[in-house]
């Protein structure tokens, strides 16, 4: 088993250890992963954070944080006819999901934007700015971009809720059921 991942200067513990710091669904998530892939246990680390930091730039700047760990995870949805699809899209904080053009075509819908928040939180049952793609709604694809697979590479995410965050090798988050690798979904700044 591998060292828990630690980054800036957060107190990081095992996230199944802390269900406090999950939102339920997220909780629920990871110890269904866990119970198929050992490396979660040791791998999925949280940390408590001050809910008014919770956003990337501030966080990242008060605990001395790398922004390419950064894992931001937008909501989009695609329409074609009367048929929607939703995805979250994974991305470094250093880029931005090409929502209009390469989600879009992923979604194979002649439109894609970001769902309003308040339809992304209450369908996820996550808060806004700790939405995460773990322990989202089965029906959602989860696109995460390619960088995340990366020898080395960290994600540092939303855990379903303001007040904490995920850390994971991105190779993992990779790994996780329903992910999707994507090369490309995120588009430097």
């Amino acid at each position: 088993m591998s060292a828990l991942p630690t980054l800036g200067d957060l107190a990081w513990a095992p996230a199944l250890d802390h269900p406090e710091l999950l939102a339920p669904s997220v909780q629920d998530a990871l110890r269904a992963w866990a119970a198929e892939d050992a490396r979660v246990p040791g791998e999925v680390a949280v940390a408590e954070i001050d809910p008014d930091h919770a956003d990337t730039a501030t966080l990242n700047d008060v605990h001395g944080l790398p922004p390419e760990a950064s894992a931001n995870c937008v909501v989009v949805a695609g329409r074609r006819g009367d048929v929607e699809r939703i995805a979250a899209c994974v991305v470094a904080a250093t880029t931005y999901a090409d929502v209009n053009t390469r989600v879009r075509k992923l979604l194979d819908a002649r439109k894609a934007s970001f769902l309003p928040m308040d339809r992304a939180t209450a369908e996820s049952g996550m808060e806004y700015g700790g939405i995460t793609p773990v322990g989202l709604p089965s029906g959602w694809r989860v696109l995460v971009d390619s960088r995340f697979a990366e020898p080395g590479a960290l994600a540092l995410m939303g855990s379903g809720v303001r007040r904490s965050k995920l850390l994971m090798p991105g190779e993992l988050l990779c790994a996780m059921p329903g992910v999707e690798v994507v090369e490309g979904l995120g588009v430097e700044r």
